[in-house]
């Protein structure tokens, strides 16, 4: 069956998908911005580039793309250090045409090398953190920046102690709100006739109407600050003085190209983790090119710092929601993108009307849907190459943030790879039997010279007065430091200890001699049914093996 399918063939869904993604981009877009430092427009800007042109261009279905959280400390130093937003703008399309030249050199590859041990971990800590970052404003406490990821935030606070404070500042009509709508967008669906309006639409309206009726109430009414707030023009001309060019005369600034290309590895970075992650939750398995997603997203960044907008790449806050409402091709992230711009446009004051405790709500029950329990006891039933690496990308993205935990997750998965592969250079057999004991070693089908230790402690270790085989039947490649580690054991070491040692299966490229002539007795032994597996490539269950006999 054909994955992929056509612009316009599930438009209803697209369309329910893309208002649900646009509803929680609107604060998102503004609360990066904000944490940013740059004006809050920007953000909008960037949400428009990333749902209208990167959506066009992109070959993922489901990848929604928009300002970047991973890039908000790069933006406010940079914006900072280069002393005006024009400037900084100058950086953007510099890094997006870095992007795009990536991805016409196909450096999108290295998403290859990702381990998925790593992304599991990625989207389970990114559910951990917006559970984490939404309960302060689901109970009212709307202090912290909307679109603040790190661990440590701008205002001084970090994750937990914002929600200590938020106990403090529990705001009892915003709480109600909350509940109610996690209610709706949980059993909304499973009202006949009643679920074709999206859950999530329902539970916005509810919240407006709610906050509308808590007015003439003191205890439950909610204040602007708990609201929506995007900025509203007096007019067209006003709207359109809120778009931004760069200064192009700082081209040939030094510090200018040193933001560019930062922009453009952190955000090809984050946009490949991102767009693996979304293919991973899509329900139709579809595969979305590393290279055109870059060069997609190199053209959106190019676009957005011409008029004005934030570095943008894919991501997964939006990505999974979007999979979540419904989402199936690429019409929901452009109908998302579309209403931004519809709305920002249009009726701003209209979305100004929305409580960020509804938007909470629907963050919330996208967040526990990336981390689930069952997630947990899924990547511990892998095993523990699989589950250490997994849990230390959770911890220390949810501890510090994405770029950070990502690069600790494959610091650990590399350690835990090479430990598993010096344990796998051989196989240690015995025949079951006391007297004149014979071992066989078969080597892996790859030797490295991270197993050259491994084997040189087992061929130290071998009991005196016995017949080793050592089998390369099976090898594609054995590393000359291992070829070299064996031959001085075989002419040297072996001798002194009255060892035999029978070389079989070395290739002739190996340039080490396959022992001749075996005699019958000894071809038996080679062939013999009674020989099991004891061990691993560990010389120390081998020694153990060998004192029990």
């Amino acid at each position: 069956m054909n994955k992929q399918t056509s612009l316009f063939s599930n438009i209803k869904a697209d369309f329910s998908a893309g208002l649900v993604v646009f509803l929680i981009a609107v604060p998102l877009c503004l609360g990066i911005a904000l944490a940013s430092g740059a004006p809050l427009f920007a953000g909008m800007i960037s949400g428009i580039i990333g749902g209208l042109v990167i959506g066009f261009l992109s070959g993922s279905q489901l990848s929604v793309s928009g300002p970047a959280a991973g890039l908000t400390a790069v933006v406010l130093v940079a914006i900072t250090k280069l002393g005006a937003f024009d400037i900084f703008l100058m950086a953007v399309v510099i890094g997006g045409a870095l992007q795009l030249i990536l991805g016409l050199i196909k450096a999108g590859t290295v998403a290859n090398y990702f381990p998925s041990n790593v992304i599991t971990g990625m989207l389970t800590a990114i559910g951990i953190i917006i559970i984490l970052k939404q309960l302060p404003h689901a109970f009212g406490y709307d202090a912290n920046s909307e679109g603040d990821f790190t661990f440590f935030q701008v205002d001084g606070d970090n994750t937990f102690s914002a929600l200590l404070s938020a106990v403090n500042h529990i705001s009892i009509g915003a709480t109600l709100i909350t509940v109610i709508s996690i209610f709706i967008i949980l059993y909304w669906s499973k009202i006949p006739k009643l679920n074709v309006v999206p859950a999530p639409l329902v539970a916005v309206i509810t919240g407006i109407l709610l906050n509308m009726a808590f007015s003439g109430n003191e205890l439950l009414a909610l204040g602007s600050n708990h609201l929506v707030s995007l900025p509203v023009p007096g007019s067209f001309g006003d709207f359109i003085g809120q778009f931004t060019f760069p200064n192009f005369s700082s081209i040939s600034n030094k510090d200018v190209w040193i933001t560019g290309v930062t922009i453009a590895i952190v955000a090809s970075v984050e946009t490949l983790l991102n767009v693996e992650a979304t293919d991973k939750l899509d329900p139709m398995k579809r595969y979305t090119s590393p290279n055109r997603e870059l060069k997609a997203q190199g053209v959106g960044n190019i676009v957005s710092g011409l008029i004005g907008g934030l570095p943008i790449t894919s991501v997964i806050v939006r990505s999974s929601a979007n999979i979540n409402a419904g989402g199936k091709t690429k019409m929901a992230t452009m109908t998302h993108g579309a209403l931004l711009l519809i709305c920002a446009a249009l009726i701003p004051a209209l979305l100004n009307k929305i409580p960020l405790a509804t938007l909470a709500a629907v963050l919330l029950v996208t967040g526990y849907k990336l981390c689930k329990i069952s997630i947990f006891k899924e990547m511990f039933k892998n095993g523990k190459y699989q589950w250490v690496p997994f849990v230390v990308t959770v911890v220390a993205i949810v501890f510090t943030d994405l770029l950070i935990g990502i690069a600790l997750g494959m610091v650990v998965s590399v350690l835990a790879i090479l430990r598993g592969n010096m344990k796998s250079s051989y196989y240690f057999r015995k025949e079951k039997y006391h007297s004149g004991d014979s071992i066989r070693l078969e080597l892996a089908q790859e030797v490295s010279f991270l197993n050259k230790a491994s084997i040189l402690l087992t061929l130290d270790h071998m009991p005196e007065n016995i017949t080793l085989v050592i089998d390369a039947h099976k090898t594609a490649y054995i590393d000359f430091d291992v070829l070299q580690t064996i031959r001085e054991f075989k002419d040297i070491k072996a001798p002194q200890k009255n060892i035999k040692v029978i070389l079989t299966g070395f290739k002739t490229v190996y340039n080490i001699q396959n022992t001749p002539d075996l005699t019958p007795e000894e071809q038996s032994r080679l062939s013999s049914p009674q020989v099991h597996t004891i061990s691993s490539g560990n010389h120390k269950e081998l020694l153990k093996e060998l004192q029990l006999n």
